[in-house]
């Protein structure tokens, strides 16, 4: 416990914090906080502007196993590019190129 706290003490020390935490709960979600990498959009990375809904491959990459859309915290999209997706995304499973549920649900 010692040692756990020691560390603890010693990444606050290196965020720039001088004080010992007042609770060790918080600290630790503070510091999980701090390390997680954002995601981007990889539309944005590659400067994609159009998405086509022809695009079955690139399509299927944002659709979970049941055929539902992945929301933008978990893809990564940006607001702009996600609408486009969605809009993208419905066109294809109305011309039956991307089904509209998984075939368990059928």
């Amino acid at each position: 416990m010692i040692k756990a706290r020691e560390r603890i003490l010693a990444r606050w020390k290196a965020h720039g914090k001088d004080t010992e935490p007042k609770t060790w709960r918080v600290t630790f979600m503070v510091i999980d906080f701090e390390r997680r990498k954002k995601k981007t959009c990889r539309f944005c990375e590659n400067r994609i502007d159009v998405i086509g809904y022809k695009d079955e491959k690139l399509l299927r990459k944002f659709i979970t196993e049941r055929g539902k859309i992945m929301p933008r915290r978990i893809s990564g999209n940006c607001a702009w590019h996600q609408r486009r997706l969605t809009l993208a995304i419905k066109r294809a499973r109305h011309l039956a190129l991307l089904p509209f549920t998984s075939e368990i649900y059928r």
